[in-house]
């Protein structure tokens, strides 16, 4: 399989899933053990105090990290089995990108790292994360199309 291939599939699978539609205006690159994912900030992702709510930081770092990994798992689902986040500053505007790569692997474990920036640049968040195989073919996901 063409790993292009297998990259756009992986942007497929990701807008396609259900949970998008509550952000439906993010974007993702997937490539060779890395990805990025852009999300601009709406006030509905705000907590009480007017900052991004920490869910919104973990879904980013949390898909960043998974699909870093994902690029080189090119037969079967995997799946987040720890996840480990740092907040390090509030964001209350603008666009936030979400960077994911491949740290190490294993036959059964995939170690990847992400990290948040605002849109001047600056780091909001990290994590890292340790992801494993299931049983579950790629080619059987209904969003993961090969085109």
């Amino acid at each position: 399989m063409d790993a292009d291939l297998h990259y756009r599939a992986l942007e497929r699978l990701y807008q396609h899933a259900r949970v998008q539609e509550l952000f439906s205006d993010s974007s993702i690159e997937v490539a060779h053990s890395s990805s990025e994912i852009t999300l601009p900030v709406k006030e509905a992702y705000f907590h009480g105090a007017n900052a991004i709510h920490g869910a919104v930081y973990f879904k980013l770092l949390d898909d960043a990290a998974y699909f870093a990994v994902a690029s080189v798992v090119r037969d079967v689902f995997i799946v987040t089995s720890s996840f480990q986040l740092n907040l390090v500053r509030p964001v209350t505007g603008g666009v936030i990108k979400a960077v994911g790569k491949l740290r190490t692997q294993s036959k059964s474990l995939f170690v990847a790292e992400s990290t948040l920036y605002d849109e001047r640049g600056k780091e909001v968040a990290f994590g890292t994360g340790q992801f494993v195989r299931t049983l579950q073919p790629l080619v059987n996901l209904e969003g993961y199309k090969l085109q």
